[in-house]
């Protein structure tokens, strides 16, 4: 969210019980941008009509963050570089080179003067808004499918394709706790890991169609939920996306088949 918490910005969710729910839609005054990995452009829409439309990335657009403020936006893509976009101006204003596909981003401060990425390359980059290269990178052993903060930006959690969750503490830029267990597999180079809104715990999507919690104190898987390997071996597909609802009270995930379950009673 911008700090006016008037748009909604999305990308391409304590313990919980086996129940299904329906999908909740949003509601009608609210505003979202919204990465296109197909087209290569990013939109600004509410639900009645698109906003804006921007287009200058030569690949996938992966991630779209607000930066501190509703009229600015930062985008990572495939193409190797992070943009800066006023939309006001429905121009980009700034293009960072990474050198590596970004497959994700978040804003480390309100203020939008701090940006780490996760890329292909599998590093984080430590960003300054005002400067044109990274300032810091931290490299791990597989690629970087996604980034997650806690609230208070202190904790920075990031999805690793060697298959574990590497624990961040933010104020030493250093690994403090790695996360993984038998069965647990990233299934793609997107897979989203989230905090819960309370950062107790770790929810991410495996290629076993399982959905993992995991305790951050504890680093113990607390649950696996199943519907969507429920029907069959044959039938499995890797849960890709994870997303908590504010409060905390209720889970979404979704998988590659184009499945999304509702869990409730947390």
């Amino acid at each position: 969210f911008p700090q006016n918490e008037q748009f909604t910005c999305s990308s391409p969710f304590d313990k919980v019980h086996r129940r299904m729910h329906k999908v909740f839609q949003s509601p009608p005054s609210s505003n979202k941008l919204s990465p296109d990995t197909t087209r290569k452009k990013r939109k600004l829409f509410n639900s009645a009509r698109f906003g804006h439309t921007l287009t200058g990335h030569s690949g996938k657009v992966m991630a779209a963050k607000f930066l501190g403020e509703a009229s600015k936006v930062v985008t990572g893509s495939h193409d190797r570089t992070l943009k800066i976009w006023d939309l006001r101006s429905r121009a980009c204003i700034e293009t960072k080179f990474a050198g590596s596909s970004c497959n994700d981003l978040v804003i480390v401060d309100s203020s939008g003067s701090t940006i780490i990425s996760g890329h292909f390359d599998k590093s984080i980059r430590f960003w300054d808004a005002r400067s044109e290269s990274s300032a810091n990178n931290i490299l791990f052993n597989g690629k970087v499918t996604s980034l997650d903060l806690t609230r208070d930006a202190k904790y920075l959690i990031c999805c690793v394709r060697d298959d574990t969750l590497k624990l961040l503490d933010l104020r030493m830029n250093q690994v403090v706790k790695s996360f993984s267990c038998d069965g647990f597999k990233v299934g793609c180079d997107w897979t989203r890991v989230t905090f819960s809104p309370d950062g107790q715990y770790l929810a991410v999507g495996s290629a076993d169609g399982n959905v993992y919690i995991w305790g951050v104190n504890s680093g113990k898987v607390e649950t696996v939920l199943k519907e969507h390997s429920s029907h069959g071996l044959f039938s499995r597909s890797a849960v890709t996306a994870t997303g908590w609802h504010p409060y905390g009270t209720m889970l979404a995930s979704v998988d590659r088949s184009k499945k999304a379950v509702i869990w409730s009673d947390i």
